[in-house]
């Protein structure tokens, strides 16, 4: 479930207090203006995705969060540091790393308005993972700047695509939702931002992209299409990795695991509409059920594969 919490405040043990709750042991000292903080958080699943407004100008201290921090700029200028290294962020629009998940911080904000997005380690390995079972490099992001232009504006999209359309369904079981959301988040972190995550297939995993991994995986896939599964998941189930799982699918049916994982559960939506009773259940809580995030975005789908938006299936009765 998605829950939300909101902080609007002009005292600054208060804000302190809150800030320690969201980002561990810190401390702000006030360099100008009176204190005016508004703090909002949004937990997703394993994602987090924040707003802090600042009306003052100030520095922060703190120990490591936990999570990769991956903030935009809406207003105002945040100056980061991070051992030696300064960056100033300035611009609306501009992204970048704002803490890594296991180093120390420190920072200059003024009249900062920052949207923020924590991404914790284990879903960023997961996302990454390569070879299941077997020893890897710890993950590691080795800049703070997008790789370019598009990589920052693919970033800001996806964040915007998330928040959007994840927030807007407090209170409803979202299980498949968030995971997928979250997932989706991580693997446009890893494409956006310079890391050691990238490797080539290795020989062993040519050799197990064979039917026998397509079959597992796809046997496993129909069975738990309800449950927020990873390709992770989909490659331990085939006992592969997942490189091999993702050559497997490419080879043998000219697709990808997560993609026919997502074509299994628009059949599902698509059984949910011709079983419901008009009037019992909506289009978008069927599509949130089955972890579709956006209800454009699953019009448009569903018309493809059935040449009727859902709502018609639904209503045709």
């Amino acid at each position: 479930m998605i829950v939300a919490t909101v902080l609007e405040t002009t005292d600054l043990d208060l804000a302190q207090h809150v800030l320690r709750t969201a980002y561990g042991k810190l401390r702000l000292s006030v360099t100008r203006g009176p204190v005016a903080v508004r703090i909002s958080r949004d937990r997703v699943g394993p994602l987090e995705i924040h707003r802090n407004v600042f009306g003052m100008r100030f520095h922060v201290t703190g120990e490591p969060i936990g999570s990769l921090g991956i903030g935009r700029i809406a207003r105002g200028m945040i100056t980061c540091r991070t051992g030696r290294q300064e960056r100033r962020h300035d611009r609306v629009g501009d992204v970048f790393v704002s803490a890594q998940p296991d180093r120390p911080y420190q920072a200059l904000l003024d009249d900062a308005d920052i949207e923020l997005a924590l991404l914790p380690p284990e879903l960023l390995a997961q996302v990454a993972a390569t070879a299941p079972g077997r020893a890897a490099r710890p993950l590691r992001f080795t800049g703070h700047e997008p790789v370019s232009a598009s990589a920052a504006a693919m970033w800001s999209s996806a964040f915007d695509f998330v928040r959007d359309n994840l927030t807007s369904v407090r209170g409803v079981d979202a299980t498949l939702l968030e995971g997928n959301g979250a997932r989706l988040l991580a693997a446009t972190a890893l494409a956006a931002f310079p890391n050691n995550s990238v490797h080539e297939p290795a020989v062993e995993d040519r050799r197990d992209a064979h039917p026998a991994t397509l079959r597992r995986a796809i046997s496993f896939i129909d069975d738990n299409a309800h449950r927020d599964i990873s390709a992770a998941d989909i490659a331990g189930s085939a006992h592969v990795t997942i490189r091999s799982l993702q050559l497997a699918f490419r080879r043998h049916l000219g697709s990808t695991p997560m993609a026919y994982l997502r074509r299994v559960r628009l059949e599902r939506a698509h059984q949910d509409l011709v079983d419901a009773e008009a009037g019992t259940v909506t289009v978008g809580a069927i599509a949130a059920r089955w972890g579709i995030i956006g209800h454009s975005r699953f019009t448009s789908l569903y018309r493809a594969a059935y040449g009727v938006p859902p709502s018609a299936t639904l209503n045709d009765k």
